[in-house]
């Protein structure tokens, strides 16, 4: 369960989420839509730990535990996870030792992944990705084109196995294959153990990720929520009309 009570955060003094409250259970797929400038990606950020948005009320709960009393790994142990908009390069780490690391993370102190096991498992889910086992070997990231990160990081995610995941639109940039790649990755992953908060712009991404519910942010703020219909409805309208019925 994931619950995002009252939620206020500012940036360089400026308040762009405004008291945002959002709740959604374990195996549910929930999708934020939003115009830009609206917080969606804000919201991202604040759960992630993002060092430049300060908190200044309201807490995010992961079945119970507050992650903002946490540290950031500390955040991705406890099993958050995001997918990001813009993912980062991290030259000279390789992919392999980069997700390596961050599982070996996640065991009890003493305890030593297996090495084979490891490639054993991530060699097949790159094959189910479409991703060249060549890219174990390079740094994370680097000299990738868009797809390409795209896809480490739902490789990333598949990997972790996270209890939750935010899917900072991953769609940005992505041509139509590329896109569904990510979303069958994500498909695969859909539990009744595993929620999933679903970030876009466009309705696209959300006939290849069904969500089980929609919301509208606007002006740092859950104004209206539906099923995968309002999705629709906003791809054929844009936002206006929700905006101007919720004022």
């Amino acid at each position: 369960m994931l619950q995002i009570n009252n939620l206020h955060a500012t940036v360089e003094g400026t308040e762009i989420l405004k008291g945002l409250t959002l709740e959604v259970p374990e195996g549910e797929v929930h999708a934020i839509m939003g115009p830009n400038g609206s917080g969606k990606s804000t919201l991202a950020k604040v759960m992630a730990g993002h060092e430049d948005y300060e908190v200044t009320a309201g807490e995010v709960l992961l079945d119970g535990q507050d992650l903002l009393d946490m540290e950031i790994d500390e955040r991705s142990r406890a099993g958050l996870f995001l997918a990001f908009q813009y993912p980062a390069e991290i030259p000279g780490v390789s992919n392999a030792n980069f997700l390596r690391a961050a599982l070996q993370a996640r065991l009890p102190d003493g305890e030593e992944i297996d090495a084979v096991a490891f490639y054993k498992d991530l060699y097949a889910k790159m094959d189910d990705l479409g991703i060249k086992r060549e890219f174990t070997g390079r740094s994370v990231n680097e000299g990738f084109s868009g797809g390409e990160k795209k896809r480490n990081e739902i490789l990333q995610m598949t990997m972790l196995e996270p209890k939750f995941a935010v899917l900072d639109e991953t769609d940005s940039g992505l041509d139509i294959d590329a896109l569904k790649v990510v979303a069958d990755g994500v498909n695969r992953m859909r539990s009744p153990e595993r929620g999933f908060l679903v970030i876009t712009h466009y309705q696209r991404l959300l006939d290849y990720i069904v969500p089980d519910h929609v919301h509208v942010l606007s002006d740092g703020k859950i104004i209206k929520s539906g099923d995968k219909s309002l999705a629709l409805e906003l791809e054929e309208k844009g936002y206006d009309w929700v905006i101007e019925a919720a004022a």
